[in-house]
């Protein structure tokens, strides 16, 4: 197989994958790990993906030029395994702050619409759909919005957002790695995860296996921040998933 092919099929295994590894590329097109590695480095270089130890995943710098829509389709069984096991640990009349994201959408979606619950978020999706439920008490923090991605920052989300407290926070994010933790592509909304994170009594973090060993732009917090981290079991993700459980208060795969 011709480079050029070969590279060509990497990227598509990456983006119907989300995640692949050098030693499993090597075996596959039977090459060396270092002709491998400089295949990746050419497609990195290109924006076609984004390379992690022993490994890479797919392009952040494509899902972060998508709509809110289709980021909805980006890993969307992994999303909605993780949603299931996330739900689980609500319970009725539970206060839950949930930060914008597809992930934190995809776990709003599978509480049972019969259960009483009562949300603050910076998510304009969020707060829309679950505003239609009179199980749902609903409050969406005030302030600057992000009409692209559907989401609230700014001064004014800072200030009323530090006068709740919540049972439970489930956060989504970019990027978890044990050096540089939990991390994301918007800075603006660092603050508003940061204080989600002080005023709730139990941190949840949800997160696809594509976001392990990823850093993104800005850091929220440390990963020992959370009590659980919840993603998805994920053969390619191996390494990372060991390196996590080290660390993790408790890690959750399903």
């Amino acid at each position: 197989m011709e480079q050029f092919e070969r590279r060509q099929k990497i990227a598509e295994l990456v983006n119907s994958q989300g995640r692949v590894k050098v030693t499993e590329l090597a075996a596959l097109f039977d090459v060396s790990e270092v002709s491998v590695r400089a295949d990746l480095a050419d497609l990195e270089a290109k924006g076609l993906l984004s390379r992690v130890y022993g490994g890479a995943v797919s392009s952040y710098k494509s899902y972060y030029n998508m709509t809110m829509h289709q980021r909805l389709s980006v890993n969307r069984e992994q999303k909605d395994r993780i949603a299931a096991r996330v739900v689980e640990m609500i319970e009725e009349y539970d206060t839950i702050m949930l930060n914008s994201g597809t992930t934190t959408l995809a776990i709003f979606r599978k509480i049972p619409a019969e259960m009483h619950v009562s949300l603050v978020t910076n998510s304009i999706t969020i707060a829309l759909e679950a505003a239609g439920n009179p199980n749902f008490n609903v409050v969406l923090l005030g302030g600057s919005v992000n009409a692209r991605y559907q989401f609230v920052y700014g001064d004014n989300a800072v200030a009323q957002l530090k006068g709740y407290h919540a049972d439970k926070l489930i956060l989504s994010v970019d990027g978890i790695s044990p050096a540089d933790g939990f991390t994301t592509y918007y800075d603006r909304e660092v603050e508003l995860d940061r204080i989600m994170l002080a005023n709730s009594a139990m941190h949840i973090v949800a997160a696809d296996s594509s976001k392990l060993g990823r850093t993104a732009f800005a850091h929220i917090a440390p990963v020992n921040a959370a009590d659980y981290i919840i993603t998805n079991a994920d053969r390619a993700a191996g390494e990372d998933l060991a390196a996590l459980k080290e660390i993790a208060p408790q890690l959750i795969t399903v």
